[in-house]
């Protein structure tokens, strides 16, 4: 019996990054179903977001998040530029945000295309690998896409097209989040129960198990 899996990840998210790779591994490897649902980041999603944390907290998360790729031997650097448009000193968010909301949708169009697993860990390597400056310029996101198995072309003509019922996906996504309790990313649901942080997929797994996780022939 295939089990499914839902997966909220953003692409603001390094630990959404560091989790890919692992989350493609268990989809190749076993009977799995994974979803794939986009959604923004708690900066965007929660007005105000950054300026109720600790200063701390961000050096802290660059700091674990890049140990935790050296771990598990993937390359990391800060993205440039950052997908959300900020200052990181005040905690300020700006109202327009051009690079979020455009790779969200790109991620909810490819997601319809059952290329949604493929195109987020192309293009979260392309902007947390630490190898490319201006991931939003040039050929980068186009070749991305070839790689996930997409045109970048066809999917910017579904996002101008059809961008209010993608963004209504993307907020469906936020409600369905809540609803199984809980708010950040990466977010992995099965039957109900959330499972979040890249530190939780053996925990994931340990459940699926108790489920009948067979691997794929």
């Amino acid at each position: 019996m295939t089990l499914e899996v839902e997966v909220f990840w953003s692409f603001r998210s390094p630990y959404s990054y560091l989790a890919t790779p692992r989350l493609a591994d268990i989809a190749a490897r076993y009977d799995v179903e994974l979803t794939v649902r986009p959604v923004y980041p708690l900066a965007v999603r929660v007005d105000g977001f950054f300026k109720r944390q600790d200063r701390r907290w961000p050096m802290y998360v660059a700091r674990d998040a890049f140990r935790t790729a050296q771990m598990l031997g993937l390359p990391f650097g800060p993205p440039r530029p950052d997908p959300i448009v900020m200052d990181m000193a005040s905690g300020e968010v700006a109202k327009d945000q051009p690079y979020i909301r455009r790779l969200t949708h790109l991620g909810q169009a490819a997601v319809e295309r059952g290329r949604g697993l493929a195109f987020i860990q192309e293009v979260s390597r392309l902007i947390w690998g630490g190898e490319v400056q201006g991931w939003n310029e040039g050929d980068h996101l186009a070749r991305a896409a070839v790689w996930a198995g997409l045109d970048l072309a066809e999917l910017e003509q579904a996002i101008e097209a059809e961008g209010e019922r993608l963004e209504a996906a993307i907020q469906a996504s936020h409600e369905r989040l809540e609803a199984v309790g809980h708010w950040g990313v990466p977010t992995m649901v099965f039957r109900d129960e959330p499972f979040f942080g890249q530190d939780r997929i053996e925990t994931l797994l340990w459940r699926l198990r108790q489920h009948g996780l067979a691997e794929r022939g």
